[in-house]
């Protein structure tokens, strides 16, 4: 199954709902970059932990052996994105468009070595997630998706 059943809730920013619109109307051929940067995205479809409508985000393409991380960093504000917590409430009703299609996988945080290798890998794609840990005393949660 490669949908979530559920009312969808658009973003409340209109750059993000429009290049998940843009993404998803063209199997990841367009929209498929972060706004100026150049840097690939993934569109990442959950749950909401309160609502239980189903929400989506467009986060940076981290992928490493059929896995992607799913960096909370929020641009290094002081607490964690709403995203965050609808991935920890429901990790198996996750969907990852990397391309033409979406996929189903499950979620999990990841600490000691595995957080400095997903971090490092983050930071090599996104240098500024960097500039973001600097800028919080809160250290930035990284999420591990991985094929269902």
């Amino acid at each position: 199954m490669t949908e979530l059943a559920g009312e969808y809730i658009p973003s409340t920013s209109k750059w993000v709902r429009d290049q998940i619109e843009e993404y998803e109307s063209s199997g990841g051929t367009r929209g498929n970059l972060l706004l100026d940067t150049g840097i690939p995205v993934i569109i990442v479809t959950m749950r909401g932990a309160k609502s239980g409508a189903v929400r989506k985000i467009a986060l940076m393409r981290v992928e490493h052996e059929g896995s992607y991380a799913l960096v909370a960093s929020k641009g290094g504000a002081p607490d964690n994105p709403d995203w965050y917590h609808n991935l920890l409430a429901n990790p198996t009703e996750v969907l990852v468009q990397d391309g033409p299609a979406p996929f189903r996988v499950t979620v999990r945080e990841v600490d000691g070595a595995e957080y400095d290798e997903w971090w490092s890998r983050s930071a090599a794609v996104f240098p500024q997630y960097e500039t973001y840990r600097a800028k919080t005393d809160r250290r930035i949660p990284v999420l591990v998706a991985e094929p269902a």
